[in-house]
């Protein structure tokens, strides 16, 4: 599987395209908000002669849906995503204008990833693990042959997803970390929804979060 990551809109999101050898391709978390930024999506994947088959999210935050409609428009495709985050895409307007960014008719979901244990695309399949904390309906993606897991907005290079927006939680974010996502192990490679990769033991070691709720554990089992 190969990924492409492209940076779009105001507050520097994550979007990923992912495809393999039959050029069929998925859109990861497409935040593409504008003409351009949409322009310079397709063009790079006519250039890679792929064919979009789905769109798929890890959650619903305003950023990483705005363009989920140009896709799904344009290439006529399945939208993926937790319905546990409508409300998350009902109230997209008012989100983009704290942030001054406007925001267009939110998608519909096709495929609700509360009740779905993986998609595909191609020969490649994508494992569904529900993550909660940072939104109510976050997922990680995980393509476990190749160690490789999309982690939206709840595990970043050496921080974590906030949860003092609606629907955020630390406890249960620190949960869906500490129980879910290092128990993929060290070697996986981890793409988060803002800022540079990581890989799961670097977290582990150097995340000030992960290590204060590991160190936290270790200390109540004394």
């Amino acid at each position: 599987m190969k990924v492409a990551t492209l940076i779009f809109n105001p507050i520097g999101e994550n979007t990923y395209v992912l495809w393999d050898e039959t050029l069929e391709c998925a859109i990861v978390d497409c935040g593409a908000s504008t003409p351009t930024e949409q322009a310079t999506l397709d063009n790079f994947i006519a250039e890679h002669g792929l064919k979009p088959v789905l769109a798929v999210n890890t959650h619903g935050h305003f950023d990483h849906v705005l363009g989920v409609n140009h896709l799904k428009r344009r290439y006529e495709i399945p939208f993926a995503c937790s319905a546990k985050d409508q409300y998350l895409l009902e109230g997209a307007a008012a989100a983009g204008n704290i942030y001054g960014i406007p925001t267009a008719d939110m998608p519909s979901i096709d495929i609700d990833l509360a009740t779905t244990e993986e998609v595909k695309f191609g020969q490649t399949t994508l494992q569904v693990i529900p993550t909660p904390g940072h939104t109510p309906g976050g997922v990680t993606l995980l393509n476990a042959t190749e160690k490789v897991a999309f982690t939206g907005d709840t595990l970043f290079r050496e921080s974590i997803g906030r949860t003092d927006l609606e629907g955020g939680d630390y406890p249960t974010l620190m949960r869906s970390i500490l129980g879910k996502l290092l128990a993929l192990g060290d070697e996986v490679k981890i793409f988060p929804g803002h800022a540079e990769s990581s890989t799961i033991g670097h977290e582990s070691m150097y995340n000030p979060f992960v290590v204060e709720a590991l160190q936290d554990q270790i200390n109540y089992k004394q």
